[in-house]
C-alpha cells in the first residue's frame, strides 16, 4: 500500500473544536491498496474531526455507489454504501492499532493518515453476500439465471419420489416407531 498524502490530516494546526474535511473516493484509491473488486467507485467520505485537548474524535461518513458484480449471476451492478464510522485517536508512548475504535500515536505526531479507515470502511460496507437488485425483483433476464432455473430441482418432482419408496424401506422405519 502507498501512502496516500492527499489523506493525510495535519492535527497540529488545527483549533479545538470541530472541522469538516471532505474525501471523493474513486477506482485509483482502491488501486493503491491493490483492491480490485470493485468495477466502478464514488464515494463521498465526509470526515467530522473533532479536536480536543487531551483527543481526537473522528466521525466518518461514507454514502455512495460501487459497482460490483453478482455472486449469483456475475452481471455488474450498482451497490448504494451507507456507512458510518467513529474513531478516537489518542496520545501515548508508541503506535498502537490493535483496537479498532481507538488509535494511540505518539506525543511528537503532527499529522495523522485515514486513508486505510476509509478503505475499511467502504470495503466492509459492502455485503457478503452481493445479490443484483433484478433477482429479488424478478426483472433481471441472464443466460446464466435461466441455466441456474433450468438445473434446479422441482418442488413437485419430490413428491413424486417419496410416494415411489422401496416398501422395505417401511419396514426399518417401523423399527424407528418400535421403542
Amino acid at each position: 500500500m502507498k501512502v496516500l498524502k492527499e489523506y493525510n490530516i495535519p492535527f497540529i494546526g488545527l483549533k479545538v473544536g470541530e472541522h469538516h474535511f471532505d474525501f471523493d473516493v474513486e477506482n485509483t484509491f482502491f488501486q493503491n491498496f491493490e483492491y480490485d473488486e470493485f468495477n466502478a467507485v464514488d464515494i463521498k467520505i465526509d470526515l467530522n474531526f473533532v479536536k480536543k485537548t487531551t483527543l481526537l474524535e473522528l466521525y466518518f461518513t461514507a454514502t455512495g455507489f460501487v459497482n460490483i458484480n453478482c455472486d449469483l449471476t456475475n452481471e455488474p451492478y450498482n451497490q448504494t454504501i451507507e456507512d458510518e464510522f467513529k474513531l478516537v485517536v489518542k496520545f501515548g508512548e508508541a503506535y498502537n492499532d490493535d483496537n479498532e475504535d481507538i488509535l494511540i500515536v505518539p506525543h511528537g505526531e503532527y499529522e495523522i493518515n485515514v486513508a486505510q479507515y476509509i478503505y475499511e470502511l467502504i470495503v466492509l460496507a459492502v455485503p457478503a453476500k452481493r445479490v443484483h437488485p433484478g433477482i429479488e425483483d424478478g426483472t433481471l433476464k441472464s443466460d446464466i439465471l435461466s441455466k441456474l432455473e433450468e438445473l434446479s430441482p422441482n418442488v413437485g418432482e419430490e413428491k413424486n419420489e417419496s410416494e415411489d419408496i422401496d416398501p422395505r424401506w417401511n419396514n426399518l422405519k417401523k423399527l424407528l416407531t418400535d421403542k
